[in-house]
């Protein structure tokens, strides 16, 4: 007996250590020396991504460290497995993994394969070789009133008391202001009877049909807020889990009931084709019976989506997976807005940066963010609204305590961007003057429209995005790591001022240029420059 139990102990052993699955070994990559990264998402909040005191910025160089993980999480805003360098190389993965970076070491914890591809000796290069391969461009670019004007949409102002009355008070004082209109006009949360209801609250919206008329004839394009949410105990929820179109509970065979920032509800399976055609069939109806053109698909976050909270249809969709349903689902109606999605890259859907707070704080990261999503592959994205989209950060706020600096500031950066979008009103905290820097500054974004569609039409063919990272534009002078200052399309240089004060450095390419006053600047220098509030520095070659 004793002749054999070891041999028997360690057959069982090897018997044991075959059946258990092997766990990836983690993917790293270390960074060269002077090389930036960009992508992976648009949230800088460091907050939410790191631990331990790390820092993270756009784009990423060799003093940060931080820690993301996207196997279930989104980080409230547009994600994409994919990072890019200005050392020409880039790193795809198929799947959501988890991402560290520590000492210019990138480690990987993922659960599909991720790879290094070596495409080039520039951003640009590695950019443009990746979106041949993984996210190749559409051909077909969001409509024009996304893109040719402003935005204006009614949470600041409204917040959850959307009613017809002040909704069509708020889009006639766009008119009586002078601001730009044959514009996209999204009216924000709490319309509807309550979720998963496509009727108007009867007490708030005496006449749907017809204020939605009324916008129409004011040049405005009438856009509806939704979630992929259904309020417990109602007619819908009780129809809709008879169709089995709910996720489900992980243990007992229900609808899981998920807690979300509104509250408590059950959510549609969008990997389930019963649930996509119920809401499909809704939308449409009320297309066709309001005359609505299209939807803001918020609730997209995919901290919900987790095996740990619901079991899914097809058995497979979790995660940032699931995410990216719901985002195609949008894709169905041309007239769409995105703040959370995930895969999206080159795709023909309108993007946000997530809610940012009223504070210069906020406006400091727009230019940053709105670079690091354009090298995500995202084309067509909104800076957020002008001011900060935060409700909570106007609440109980005195118009006669408003930053109108700060306020102008944004409007401006978000001038000089691919779309704008107001939804504060600034006719009512601003002062004459700076009401009128706000509406030259729109004004200025309408007169940039043709432009700026010509180069969404470019961007839909080639994949170029519209902002791009000066090191994008201009490889080996220097830009690496600038994030205050980009270019819009091919043509022009932009500088805005993120801070408050009347004074900021800008490093000008090699070459002749020329700022939107006329003077001229030897090229391959760093200027100081004034920017009285009025002013948003625009360099073009000369």
């Amino acid at each position: 007996m004793k002749r054999f139990a070891i041999p028997l102990l360690l057959a069982f052993l090897v018997a044991s250590c075959k059946e258990q699955p092997q766990q990836p070994a983690p993917f790293t990559v270390e960074m060269l020396p002077g090389e930036c990264w960009w992508g992976a998402f648009d949230n800088p909040s460091a907050w939410k991504i790191t631990e331990a005191g790390g820092s993270y910025a756009f784009p990423m160089d060799s003093t940060m460290t931080f820690e993301a993980d996207f196997r279930g999480e989104t980080y409230s805003n547009n994600c994409v497995p994919f990072l890019v360098s200005s050392k020409g190389r880039y790193i795809w993965s198929d799947g959501p993994f988890k991402v560290s970076f520590q000492e210019g070491t990138l480690t990987f914890e993922e659960t599909a394969p991720v790879e290094l591809v070596e495409a080039g000796g520039t951003l640009r290069e590695a950019y443009l070789a990746a979106s041949a391969a993984h996210f190749p461009p559409s051909g077909v670019i969001p409509p024009e009133a996304f893109i040719a004007a402003p935005q204006y949409n009614t949470w600041i102002e409204l917040t959850y008391n959307q009613n017809q009355a002040d909704i069509l008070r708020y889009a006639k004082a766009i008119v009586a202001n002078r601001f730009p209109t044959n514009a996209v006009f999204m009216i924000d949360d709490n319309w509807q009877k309550y979720y998963g209801n496509f009727e108007f609250k009867p007490d708030r919206f005496p006449d749907p049909k017809g204020m939605i008329a009324q916008l129409h004839r004011m040049g405005f394009k009438v856009m509806f807020w939704l979630c992929p949410y259904v309020s417990p105990d109602s007619p819908e929820y009780r129809e809709l889990e008879k169709k089995g179109a709910f996720v489900l509970d992980p243990v007992e065979d229900r609808p899981a009931i998920l807690r979300w920032w509104n509250g408590y509800s059950a959510m549609l399976d969008m990997s389930n084709p019963v649930a996509c055609e119920w809401l499909s069939g809704k939308l449409k109806e009320m297309q066709a019976k309001y005359g609505v053109d299209g939807f803001k698909f918020d609730a997209g976050d995919a901290a919900n989506y987790s095996p740990e909270k619901i079991r899914v249809h097809d058995g497979k969709s979790y995660g940032p997976a699931h995410t990216e349903l719901w985002c195609r689902f949008g894709m169905d109606f041309p007239y769409n807005e995105l703040r959370a999605s995930w895969k999206l890259a080159g795709q023909p859907v309108v993007m946000r940066l997530c809610d940012k707070k009223y504070a210069w704080e906020a406006v400091g990261t727009l230019a940053p963010a709105m670079i690091n999503a354009s090298m995500e592959g995202h084309i067509y994205v909104c800076p957020d609204m002008i001011g900060g989209g935060e409700f909570t950060s106007f609440l109980d706020l005195d118009p006669a305590d408003i930053d109108q600096e700060q306020i102008v500031r944004s409007c401006q950066i978000h001038a000089v961007m691919p779309m704008m979008q107001f939804s504060v009103a600034p006719w009512r905290i601003l002062s004459k003057e700076n009401l009128e820097i706000c509406r030259k500054a729109a004004w200025l974004h309408a007169q940039m429209g043709p432009y700026l569609l010509e180069q969404a039409r470019k961007g839909s063919e080639s994949g170029e995005p519209i902002v791009r990272p000066m090191d994008y534009a201009f490889p080996g002078e220097g830009f690496e790591g600038c994030a205050d200052q980009y270019m819009l399309g091919e043509k022009y240089l932009v500088a805005p001022m993120q801070t408050p004060g009347t004074q900021r450095t800008v490093k000008l390419p090699q070459g002749s240029w020329q700022d939107e006053t006329g003077r001229i600047y030897e090229g391959g220098r760093t200027y100081t420059i004034e920017v009285p509030l009025d002013r948003i520095p625009i360099f073009t070659e000369s």
